[in-house]
Parts: C-alpha cells; sequence; structure tokens
C-alpha cells in the first residue's frame, strides 16, 4: 500500500506543492483547509498531474475536531505516514507587542499550537508502532527571532517550534521524524502573499524582502524528509539556527 502525506492547512501555495512533491514520489494525498471548493479545485489539480488526492474540509482553530479528522483521513487511505501542518494564511496578522491581549493569543494558540499538538499526538502512535513516519510543520521567522511590530504569531509559533525539537529528541531511534521548515519569506502564490499585495503592505511585498517559490520550500521538506539529519531547516538556508543559538 502506498504511503500516505496529511497537509494540514492546504492552500495555493505551500500545501499545494508539498503534496505535489510527495506525490510524485508515490504518496497518496489528504488535503485539509476550510474552504471545499478551494481543496476540490487542489484535488483537481493534483488528478492532473497524476497525484491521488482527496479533500477533508476542517475548521484547524478547533482542536476538539482532530480526532474524527484524523480518523476519516485513516478510513479512506488507510494509513497516515507523513503530516505537514502549515495553516498560516491571508488571516493570520500580526499585532505591536504593546497591544497584544490575551484574546488575541488564545485565538492564535488555538490554530497554531494546540492543533498541531493534537494531530500529532493523534497520529504518532501507528507511526511509532509501524516503526516508521514524520511530522512536520511549518513557522515563520518570528518564532526564531522577535521582531517589532511582529508579535502575536511569534510567541505561539515558538511554543510549537519547542514542541517539535522535543519531539525530534524523544523520539530519535524509532524510525520516527519530527521537524520544522522555519520561513522568512513570502511565499508566491500563498493567501498571504495575496493578502499582502491587496492590502498594500510594503513590510512584506518590497524589493528587499525574500520572495521563495514554494516549489523550493517542498524540495527542503522531502529533503528533511529522507535525510532526517536535522531538527529545523530556514529558508533563506543562512538563517537555519545552529547548534548553541540563532543567527544574529
Amino acid at each position: 500500500m502506498s504511503k500516505v502525506i496529511a497537509v494540514f492547512g492546504a492552500g495555493t501555495g505551500l500545501g499545494v506543492s508539498v503534496a505535489c512533491r510527495f506525490g510524485r514520489e508515490g504518496f497518496r494525498v489528504a488535503l485539509v483547509a476550510r474552504r471545499k471548493e478551494r481543496l476540490d479545485a487542489l484535488v483537481a489539480q493534483l488528478a492532473g498531474e497524476g497525484v491521488e488526492a482527496a479533500a477533508f474540509p476542517a475548521d484547524l482553530s478547533d482542536p476538539a475536531g482532530v480526532p474524527a479528522l484524523v480518523d476519516a483521513i485513516r478510513g479512506h487511505f488507510g494509513r497516515i505516514d507523513v503530516v505537514e501542518y502549515g495553516p498560516i494564511g491571508g488571516d493570520v496578522s500580526f499585532t505591536p507587542a504593546a497591544r497584544l491581549d490575551a484574546a488575541t493569543l488564545e485565538g492564535l494558540s488555538r490554530l497554531l499550537l494546540l492543533t498541531p499538538v493534537e494531530v500529532f499526538r493523534a497520529v504518532l502512535p501507528e507511526m511509532i508502532e509501524r516503526g516508521d513516519g514524520a511530522v512536520l510543520m511549518t513557522i515563520g521567522y518570528t518564532a526564531v527571532q522577535p521582531m517589532p511590530q511582529l508579535s502575536g504569531p511569534g510567541p505561539v509559533m515558538a511554543a510549537a517550534r519547542n514542541h517539535l525539537y522535543s519531539l525530534n529528541a524523544e523520539l530519535a531511534g524509532s524510525g520516527v521524524y519530527a521537524g520544522t521548515l522555519t520561513v522568512a519569506a513570502m511565499i508566491t502564490g500563498s493567501e498571504a502573499a495575496e493578502a499582502a499585495e491587496a492590502e498594500g503592505d510594503d513590510r512584506f511585498t518590497g524589493a528587499a524582502f525574500p520572495v521563495v517559490d514554494p516549489a523550493e520550500l517542498a524540495e527542503h521538506y522531502w529533503d528533511m524528509y529522507t535525510r532526517r539529519d536535522r531538527v529545523e531547516q530556514a529558508h533563506p538556508v543562512e538563517l537555519t539556527p545552529q547548534a548553541g543559538g540563532v543567527p544574529a
């Protein structure tokens, strides 16, 4: 039976590129996001490229729905071998740290910390029993390097990053890999890029800000999955944290 990757937060940027990259290696793909019509379009796009995929509409800001969602994916495909979690769309915005409040953090935590923790907890037992698998999460660079005016997601994703580091160490020798891809660039074709352009947000659309093709990030993920030689990969690559600290 061919392997299955579940892409949580599947969209027109990184999500579909990860699906395509793993699909080229024979993986079947479960696509998870809120909007059924967009998921159906991605399923059709993947089918056109010879990749078997299925849509699973779900609100990832509801961690209580994770067990039923994972069961639905297993029921359709029979297994889950890899999870990629990266549901950062155009509706996830930054807040200056001085204006950050508990309600904002609570909302972000459900999507960017509590749900991925529940997803990983739901899939790890079968992976460990099989002796093979991977849980992957995409985070933004503010989780690694705090920046003025750009708080909100960063503190929450920093906690998720901490969790991935702990999982990576705990899973050593089990055949199961945990890793995080840290992105300090605007992803071409993503909802976040579309939103920034529509709003004229020059913090992310200026010539000085890095822009990356999602296929390049998907290639990072495939390399991480196959090599399993680091907890974290950043893009641009020179920002990848080294042992003993993070880049200046």
